[in-house]
């Protein structure tokens, strides 16, 4: 019954089915890595920890009144989500 009013709505000929399917696939080999994007990958790592001391260091020399992992734990989680988004790719 749906099968018939898909067809009715589309009003495709039996032909447009046929070329519907995949005829070929072209595979490609990986884009290999970027040495100079994995450096700055590891400068972005190195300024975060620093960041994270200088943090530290601040909210116990100040006595801010909250921990100082709620602003090193978003910075963190940030990095590592964009370090794997770049080293799980394709």
């Amino acid at each position: 019954m749906f099968a018939d009013l898909i067809r009715w709505i589309n009003r495709r000929t039996p032909e447009a089915y046929e070329q519907a399917f995949v005829t070929e696939v072209h595979a490609s080999r990986p884009v290999p890595r970027n040495p100079r994007l994995e450096n700055i990958i590891l400068v972005c790592w190195g300024l975060i920890a620093v960041k994270h001391i200088a943090v530290i260091w601040a909210v116990h020399l100040y006595a801010v009144p909250f921990h100082q992992l709620w602003i090193n734990a978003p910075t963190f989680l940030l990095g590592l989500l964009a370090t794997l988004a770049y080293y799980w790719r394709e």
